[in-house]
């Protein structure tokens, strides 16, 4: 039976929301990131609250104070944001991150001790360049997405002359960009992958067989592989033909994109969003059960 919840509104200095359940607090909670969106996800943070766990969701770019895009984005701000969990009792924290912030979840990971667990639905395994302009406006030349006290990380670059290989006047597929983008700079592969060999947080990577934005499925088994060899433990949820959409038990989908093909069907997206949600529900909750 789902819990009744208690909602707020971050207005300072966050922006944001917060959900958890109404009796008993909760001491399992998850930080709920967008994607490139930018979005505040108020209806994902219910979800996870009803399923008894406190949710936060935060703007991590375009507030006052932050980068306008994805352009040398302090990975301190996802630490910073855990903090609004741990003031409100929440014993193991989360992060769940979508694609970019997916990706910046797993760099945090790999740089502080904040979170416990990490959901990330379709992830990369390397550091890309900005998505977007910087404090100074300006989105060329291209510079890392991220930094970390305040250092940029090293960072894969955009193939400059790429065009889509299918020319449509319809919503347009770009994995084709990343892939080459990866074969153009192969040099780059190492220094800028997600060092996830060092992360302690426990590990859950959502991805899809068809993504079409990026290589969604690729990236997570290059992580998962990694992590292996460590002698660490990391879990693939997948489904072939599921894309870079994935929806939760009850949560509706989005309506397709006139911009850009996430691939895959909302059918197939939500069978792995069924399949991926208890297993990002025992990570949230692991060791915090009674």
């Amino acid at each position: 039976m789902a819990a009744e919840i208690a909602e707020f509104e971050l207005t300072g200095p966050w922006t944001g929301f917060i959900a958890e359940p109404l009796v008993g607090g909760s001491n399992a909670g998850v930080l709920v990131l967008s994607g490139s969106s930018g979005r505040i996800e108020r209806e994902r943070c219910r979800l996870f609250a009803r399923a008894g766990a406190t949710a936060a969701t935060v703007r991590w770019f375009g507030a006052p104070g932050q980068p306008p895009g994805i352009c040398e984005l302090p990975l301190e701000t996802f630490v910073e944001a855990t903090g609004l969990l741990r003031e409100r009792g929440v014993e193991r924290v989360s992060i769940l991150g979508l694609s970019k912030s997916a990706e910046a979840a797993l760099l945090v990971s790999t740089l502080s001790d904040c979170a416990d667990a990490v959901i990330a639905l379709a992830p990369s395994s390397v550091v890309w360049a900005n998505v977007g302009p910087g404090h100074d406006g300006r989105d060329r030349p291209y510079r890392s997405s991220w930094t970390w006290q305040g250092q940029p990380l090293p960072f894969v670059p955009y193939v400059g002359s790429w065009l889509p290989p299918e020319p449509s006047d319809g919503p347009v597929a770009v994995s084709d960009w990343y892939e080459s983008s990866l074969k153009a700079y192969e040099e780059r592969l190492d220094t800028a992958a997600v060092p996830i060999e060092k992360a302690d947080a426990d590990l859950v990577l959502v991805a899809g067989g068809a993504d079409r934005m990026w290589p969604s499925l690729r990236f997570a088994q290059d992580l998962a592989d990694r992590r292996t060899a460590a002698g660490r433990e990391a879990m693939v949820v997948t489904h072939i033909d599921a894309g870079h959409r994935i929806t939760f038990p009850t949560e509706v989908a989005p309506p397709p994109s006139t911009r850009f093909d996430h691939g895959g069907t909302q059918e197939a997206g939500a069978a792995l969003g069924a399949v991926a949600w208890p297993r990002a529900m025992a990570a949230i909750r692991r060791r915090v059960n009674k």
